[in-house]
């Protein structure tokens, strides 16, 4: 596996991959590498004739310094686990190769709407962050396709949209949220979690599928139904943000007899915030 640390060198190496006609699949990340990350990567290897990843915590999108300044960094680790799952190209950029004006005087890009609900409303310029540094690797990698994760379910959403309203040719690829056993969604935020939090934190996932439950059980109410969800979420010794029934195509309020929702949840346990969805295809 290569290792490149600057747009110059990257597009040297991927030039002549274009040229012979070569897909290539993108998988962004930053880093902290876990199993949900691999079945990207997979994904990525099925859909493409040659796999790059980026490696990137990018400052724009942590509206809390402190946040972005422990954020887990284990470069050398992860660039052993992308060897081992035959990643051919590591972007590892600077700050200066994504932001050379520097952040405050670089271009930023908003999608409108789905950027400022549920966890954009908790977290002020959150996906301002996310939609900018995403659209400039798109733009400096050149992808044809470009593999997320569906945990991110939101995130996923205004990536899309991004894409398709800036007329990028890239087909945007989600994949279904890797689990541990108990349930827990896999993310980079979980080893912020104790030992007793960690216990705590299945509550998550068990109070969607206790949501979805009443909703395929023939609960109508979605109110009711997220006022459950709050509750059992502080129960479980959480701090939740947010518990919301949502139309899966676009995030707009769920209304009654609605088909193909989505059930999205935020809350915090000690330091971590955690954040999961779960897809219901019919009510």
């Amino acid at each position: 596996m290569q290792t490149v640390l600057t747009v110059t060198a990257l597009r040297e190496k991927l030039r002549p991959l274009r040229e012979a006609g070569k897909q290539i699949a993108f998988v962004p990340t930053m880093g902290n590498l876990h199993e949900g990350h691999m079945r990207l990567i997979e994904r990525a290897h099925a859909l493409g004739d040659h796999v790059v990843v980026s490696i990137f915590v990018n400052p724009l999108q942590f509206n809390d310094k402190r946040d972005f300044d422990v954020y887990p960094r284990t470069l050398e680790e992860d660039t052993d686990k992308l060897a081992e799952n035959g990643v051919e190209i590591l972007f590892n950029p600077g700050l200066d190769q994504i932001y050379p004006q520097g952040m405050e005087r670089s271009t930023k890009i908003e999608v409108p709407e789905l950027s400022d609900i549920l966890c954009g409303h908790f977290r002020p310029g959150h996906f301002v962050g996310v939609a900018t540094v995403v659209a400039t690797l798109f733009n400096i990698v050149q992808p044809d396709v470009a593999v997320f994760g569906e945990k991110d379910y939101q995130q996923l959403l205004i990536i899309r949209r991004m894409a398709a309203d800036l007329c990028m040719p890239i087909d945007i690829v989600g994949i279904e949220t890797v689990r541990e056993p108990d349930g827990l969604a896999m993310s980079s935020r979980n080893r912020y979690l104790s030992g007793e939090e960690r216990k705590c934190a299945t509550g998550l996932y068990r109070t969607l599928q206790g949501a979805r439950e009443l909703i395929l059980g023939g609960e109508t109410d979605c109110r009711d139904i997220e006022s459950f969800g709050m509750e059992e979420l502080t129960k479980a010794g959480f701090r939740p943000e947010y518990f919301s029934i949502r139309q899966a195509k676009d995030l707009g309020e769920a209304v009654k007899g609605g088909q193909n929702l989505i059930i999205l949840a935020a809350g915090w346990l000690g330091k971590a915030r955690l954040i999961d969805n779960l897809l219901i295809n019919s009510v």
